[in-house]
């Protein structure tokens, strides 16, 4: 009998066993977590949280029933309230109310679930230093969250919050606050109390300014607006002394207010807006400066006053407006990389450009050893002023026949124009120049009267124009080795570019491509493909295997909707850039971790 009863109470064991894995919290997990004080339950698909978490620390475990008071192992009493509760990556819709039973909480996780909603009892967890409710469904956070006192660091980011509540400013202690990838269309001013917050995160948001209450929160050191509708700086933000990063990128800032203050500021992000000018007092008062980015504007002219940033490391103007750089910035001795691509250089020659940021600022230098040649820099950055003698083509938007002859290449971008003059085609053809920038004009067509120059013609940029086709002729243009069509309405290319074998880089960016152009894998040199901001839908791995000395791909923002694991036998390809598409597979860590875990991850499903 007694044999039997032992094998009644067996079953009945291991079916409470059963029923606490199901729920997602096993008897040993809660033992340990009295003894350390932490439960992590991340991951389980939980879609409730059991009572015996909340009350953890409340009732007698089962294991205490039955436990010897010699046996240090079980000593369940001496148990340590949870401090740290991880409930992340689960399919909550809510917590408990008897979250109140956890009061020694310094940090709660619960990001990447379904919560709509947060327990009023959180405003009783006045030990709670961490809270993580990102990437969940809020669409507003309750006041309790401001009763926190103790809160240094708050994640919301996310999620679908229309407003942050006003008492958010009653979060003293609070550095950390991360509000990104919400609908905020405003902040409360009450933020400005918040005087210790170091870093600052409000980026993909609706917002259409930032309140100059902000200009309070001394000890910021970083503050990502990213990503908004901004139209505007408080002039306020000058004063945030200990400010390092700021960045602005993707809003409507048509002028930057002068940071009189900000001499810690480090990296000034401002790409992607209106902006018109950045004036010497800009940067004057930005002795700290290592990253510059003004990339994306409609900036016409940098002023010499840039020269006085020894700090400078990085900048990038890349399409804006400039017609040249002050020839002083040759002299920054800490600046390792210019960007100028997309802008309609005229006083300095492409090939100099190509050759990269040392050959610019050797250039520029050698620019100050004439000093007559300083005014025409201070002024408009134009190519040397020699009169109007040598220009040809208008004497307004004309070039001039003796730089196009000297430096191989013709700029006869940004004049608005359908055809090229046939007078200045004729001095390129005698020029025997290399290289044509057609850019930011009025093209439908490939222009009539380039095959005059297309016997020495190896770089041709056709970009921010109107095709709609490329007529055949672009197959006689036998040395090229650049082809630049991004921004254009093209959805295909001529079969006859296949004779264009010393081709090496092509730009199809931001066009009408539903699929990469077969012609493309029978250019036996192409190294770097530019594709994005397209609408491919597919990748063809044969295609590329094919292409042997492809070493960039750039497919990002187009709609694939699958990325085949052949792709992972192209070890050719050094960068391959895939973001914003459509596919769920390779996951955004997987993207994250570079081209050569990408690979890797896709030749692994080859097998599968």
């Amino acid at each position: 009998m007694a044999a039997r009863g032992r094998r009644q109470w067996k079953p009945q064991a291991g079916f409470q066993a059963q029923q606490e894995q199901k729920e997602g919290v096993h008897v040993s997990i809660l033992k340990q977590a009295r003894k350390s004080g932490q439960l992590n339950l991340s991951g389980r698909s939980l879609t409730s949280i059991p009572d015996t978490v909340w009350r953890i620390n409340i009732d007698v475990p089962e294991e205490g029933k039955t436990a010897s008071m010699d046996d240090a192992d079980d000593r369940w009493w001496e148990q340590i309230d949870l401090t740290k509760l991880i409930l992340a990556s689960n399919w909550l819709t809510g917590l408990s109310e008897d979250i109140a039973n956890l009061p020694a909480l310094t940090v709660l996780d619960v990001h990447d679930n379904r919560l709509e909603s947060l327990p009023e009892a959180l405003g009783t967890l006045q030990n709670l230093q961490k809270l993580d409710v990102s990437r969940n469904k809020l669409t507003e956070l309750p006041s309790c969250v401001g009763k926190i006192k103790s809160l240094k660091s708050l994640h919301v980011e996310y999620n679908q919050l229309r407003q942050m509540p006003e008492d958010m400013g009653d979060l003293f202690f609070l550095e950390d606050l991360d509000m990104s990838n919400n609908e905020l269309t405003s902040l409360p001013g009450s933020m400005g109390g918040l005087s210790k917050i170091i870093k600052l995160n409000v980026s993909n948001n609706k917002l259409k300014s930032l309140p100059p209450e902000l200009a309070t929160m001394n000890a910021l050191r970083q503050i990502d607006a990213n990503h908004n509708e901004i139209t505007n700086l408080p002039p306020a933000f000058g004063t945030l002394i200990h400010l390092e990063q700021l960045y602005l990128r993707h809003n409507k800032l048509t002028h930057l207010p002068v940071l009189t203050d900000c001499t810690s500021l480090k990296e000034l992000h401002l790409g992607n807006n209106q902006i018109i000018e950045i004036t010497g007092e800009h940067v004057q008062h930005l002795p700290a400066i290592s990253v510059l980015d003004l990339r994306d504007n409609k900036i016409c002219k940098l002023p010499d006053e840039i020269a006085q940033l020894q700090s400078l490391e990085r900048l990038d103007v890349t399409n804006n407006d400039l017609a040249g750089l002050p020839y002083l910035l040759g002299t920054v001795t800490t600046l390792k990389s210019i960007v100028v691509d997309g802008n309609p250089m005229r006083s300095i020659r492409r090939d100099i450009i190509m050759r990269g940021t040392q050959e610019i600022k050797k250039y520029l230098r050698s620019r100050i050893e004439d000093p007559s040649e300083i005014p025409a820099a201070a002024t408009n950055g134009v190519q040397s002023n020699k009169g109007q003698s040598g220009v040809i083509g208008g004497t307004g938007d004309g070039v001039n026949a003796h730089d196009v002859i000297q430096s191989k290449s013709l700029d006869y971008s940004n004049k608005k124009c359908n055809q090229v003059p046939e007078e200045v085609l004729k001095i390129a053809a005698k020029g025997e120049i290399t290289s044509i920038n057609l850019s930011k004009n009025t093209f439908t067509e490939l222009p009539k009267g380039i095959m005059l120059v297309s016997d020495h013609l190896k770089e041709l940029n056709l970009g921010f124009n109107k095709l709609t086709s490329l007529h055949s002729d672009i197959g006689l243009y036998f040395k090229l080795t650049f082809l630049d069509l991004r921004n254009n309405q093209l959805s295909d290319l001529p079969s006859d570019m296949a004779s264009l074998k010393e081709m090496r880089e092509v730009i199809l960016s931001f066009n009408r491509f539903t699929k990469l152009p077969a012609v493309l894998y029978s250019l036996p040199k192409l190294e770097i493909l530019f594709a994005n901001d397209n609408k491919i839908e597919s990748i063809d791995p044969q295609g590329m295997k094919q292409l042997a000395s492809l070493a960039t791909l750039d497919l990002q923002n187009n709609n694939i909707g699958q990325v085949p694991p052949e792709l992972g036998l192209c070890s050719q390809i050094k960068s391959l850039q895939l973001s914003g598409n459509a596919f769920r597979i390779p996951r955004p860590a997987i993207l994250a971790k570079g081209t050569n875990a990408l690979l890797e991850f896709l030749r692994g499903r080859i097998a599968e």
